[in-house]
């Protein structure tokens, strides 16, 4: 589990040239929504969402909904005059798109303030480079783009994600490594809600924090997948319970349901535990 307690289990894409969308945003009930000014923008709205989002983020009434804007990459024709509107407007995050290398955040960085950064990592480079991007020291989060991903390594679609399988792991090993978040990548058919369960499991088993969402409607799913279930929450009481009678004893190990709670076992049950709290105290601040 991530070092970190705050929760995504659902992070929302919102295209930043849609006002409706972004008055939307400030009811729903994910735990972060990216506010998104490259893909989700035509080049000729570019300027007039940049205006739009701003207007949006200074008037707030997001609660306690983590605001990430993912800017252009500041080598294009939009990505600075977005990065210095968006800083101007206090976000939680600025996510930059495909990240290669940590210089890429460099770039980034100078014109950021003490802003977080986080990395959409979505292409070959960005893969073989995730352990070098998650040490960069101003990045705290780093989201799959598998769309992106999919397309550079001309894979198939496959159900149980099974050519991006090797990329998700690496991206997932160099965040945990480094104490960033890590959040999955998009389930494209978003009226498939069996299908998106059945994907926010896999993501959930992996390890990811949560998932990136391409509608409203995908946040439930997301939500119930990447939270504890009261199964979970349960045995976490129980083998800290058990552990902690154990130990008064003058013993270093206790069985709970006949399997050996150690050490490390309690560590995630209490893991467990702070992030079953934190996902209440967020619901409540919505």
């Amino acid at each position: 589990m991530a070092s970190h307690t705050r929760p995504y289990r659902s992070v929302l894409y919102i295209p930043a040239s849609k006002e409706r969308a972004l008055d939307k945003a400030r009811a729903l009930p994910a735990d972060a929504i990216i506010f998104d000014l490259e893909d989700a923008v035509a080049p000729a709205e570019k300027d007039a969402a940049r205006d739009t989002l701003v207007r949006a983020l200074r008037q707030g009434g997001y609660g306690s909904r983590a605001r990430i804007v993912r800017v252009n990459a500041p080598d294009t024709d939009w990505g600075r005059a977005d990065i210095a509107a968006a800083v101007s407007a206090v976000p939680d995050a600025l996510l930059l798109p495909k990240v290669g290398a940590p210089a890429d955040l460099d770039a980034l960085a100078g014109l950021a303030g003490d802003i977080d950064l986080w990395a959409m990592i979505e292409t070959p480079a960005g893969i073989l480079n995730a352990a070098a991007i998650a040490a960069h020291p101003r990045l705290k989060g780093m989201v799959l783009g598998t769309n992106d991903l999919a397309k550079d390594l001309d894979c198939r679609h496959r159900a149980d994600r099974m050519p991006l399988l090797t990329s998700l792991q690496t991206a997932l090993l160099a965040a945990r490594a480094h104490g960033a978040v890590c959040i999955d990548g998009v389930y494209n058919a978003f009226r498939d809600e069996d299908g998106l369960r059945a994907e926010c499991e896999q993501g959930r088993d992996m390890g990811f924090d949560g998932k990136t969402l391409i509608h409203p409607a995908q946040i439930a799913a997301a939500n119930a997948a990447f939270a504890p279930s009261e199964d979970e929450v349960d045995l976490a009481r129980r083998q800290i319970d058990a552990f902690e009678a154990a130990e008064a004893e003058g013993q270093g190990v206790a069985v709970v349901d006949g399997s050996i709670v150690e050490n490390l076992h309690v560590s995630t049950a209490r893991a467990t535990l702070a992030r079953a709290a934190a996902i209440t105290a967020l619901e409540m601040a919505q």
